[in-house]
């Protein structure tokens, strides 16, 4: 069975996400969305409310589980018996930093290959930053994020 690790922090998903997902999900037997604890920085959601939103947005997809994680990736890799890591790309800017991961990766554990996928040109704008500033100054999200999570990012930056 090929799994491939999609992490991030998805703090929110957003509709370029969930495209990589999707699309994933068409070319390996399994996707494990990863999100990213990192304790140095305070997220809009926490980690365990990301976990229920993208749960959320990928309900009807049978080949996808969502995990949290905290430490190295490698390490999730092989606690998923998987070598391969999911990156999406909207950009150059993306590419720099998403190879130096990807060759830490690799030094790290020879077996570990990324997969870099682009994203669709109508989500090459999109980043979940971008979607909580939106919100924050009420700005519409339809579009930007999936549909059944618009409350949730509303509702959330409102507090």
């Amino acid at each position: 069975m090929k799994v491939a690790v999609y992490p991030g922090s998805f703090d929110p998903i957003t509709n370029g996400h969930l495209d990589i997902i999707k699309r994933g999900a068409k070319v390996f037997d399994k996707i494990v969305v990863a999100v990213l604890i990192n304790i140095d920085k305070k997220g809009l959601f926490t980690p365990d409310e990301r976990v229920k939103l993208i749960e959320k947005a990928v309900c009807d997809m049978d080949n996808v589980e969502v995990v949290s994680f905290n430490g190295l990736l490698i390490d999730l890799l092989k606690e998923r018996n998987s070598r391969v890591v999911l990156k999406g790309l909207r950009a150059v800017s993306d590419f720099e930093y998403e190879m130096q991961m990807a060759l830490m990766n690799n030094k790290l554990d020879s077996e570990i290959e990324t997969v870099f996928m682009m994203t669709a040109a109508e989500n090459s704008f999109l980043s979940s930053s971008s979607v909580k500033q939106v919100a924050k100054f009420g700005g519409s999200i339809e579009g930007l994020v999936p549909d059944c999570i618009i409350e949730d990012v509303i509702n959330q930056v409102k507090r």
